[in-house]
């Protein structure tokens, strides 16, 4: 099993060295903590490209959404994702399919998986579990 806790200096590192994240299940609806969390996110400084197959095409925050991590042009610096459990590994062997890689994989609050966190580490890649970025950001950061 996949060690869930991260230490808060790996949680700052990442939040201070990340440039660009894809969001993967981000939704324009202003209700759902995805589109919440990439505005903090947009509010930061970061460069957050929304991924939703059902909106490619469409905006999200004023940014392009993109239908799949393979269609974001240029590098990312991080996978942030908001989809259940069960699509976790989907989403991290197309993280992995990547070139380059990204750093980092990012699963949401009750998101996690603990086998495809495992292979993402195998690749080198920092793997966190059950956290959000907006509640770790300004509890380790700052406002």
């Amino acid at each position: 099993m996949v060690q869930l806790q991260v230490d808060d200096s790996t949680i700052v590192d990442v939040l201070k060295s990340v440039k660009r994240i894809a969001l993967v299940g981000a939704s324009p609806k202003p209700e759902r903590p995805s589109y919440r969390v990439m505005g903090f996110l947009l509010s930061k400084g970061y460069d957050v490209v929304p991924v939703n197959p059902g909106l490619a095409g469409k905006s999200i925050h004023g940014q392009a959404v993109c239908g799949s991590l393979a269609e974001i042009d240029g590098p990312i610096d991080m996978v942030d994702i908001f989809r259940a459990s069960s699509f976790v590994g989907g989403v991290v062997d197309e993280a992995l399919a990547l070139s380059p890689l990204p750093r980092v994989i990012w699963m949401q609050l009750d998101i996690r998986d603990d086998e495809a966190a495992a292979r993402a580490k195998e690749k080198g890649l920092t793997v966190i579990m059950d956290r959000c970025p907006a509640i770790e950001y300004p509890r380790l950061i700052g406002a």
